[in-house]
């Protein structure tokens, strides 16, 4: 039975985010939280809050053992991006663009 904890619009790009998933993707879920622990990266912070949501829906909702979970599924999508606008030379002006993702996890029992 596979359970899921999603984090929606994280002001991390979803690129950016993807980098960090890859090195997750099918791994138990105790191994991933300590990668994730060492990972200098900011994306790896809010993904391991996700892992551990999906770990707790999944022990507390769906009684699964803890140590038989694993990471099943790991996807980041593109949330909203919020436009700005950034002066410059002779009254003109440039977009900034800063993007958001979703984060999803799915875990599963071995």
């Amino acid at each position: 039975m596979e359970v899921k904890a999603t984090a929606k619009t994280v002001r991390i790009s979803a690129r950016k985010v993807r980098l960090v998933l890859d090195l997750v993707r099918g791994r138990d879920c105790k191994e991933a939280l300590g990668i994730l622990e060492l990972t200098p990266n900011h994306a790896a912070e809010a993904i391991r809050k996700v892992v551990k949501s999906a770990m707790a829906n999944a022990t507390h909702n769906n009684q699964m053992n803890e140590d038989k979970l694993y990471i099943k599924e790991c996807y980041a999508n593109e949330g909203i991006t919020i436009k700005r606008w950034m002066p410059r030379a002779k009254g003109s002006a440039s977009p900034i663009m800063k993007r958001t993702s979703h984060i999803t996890v799915v875990v599963d029992e071995k």
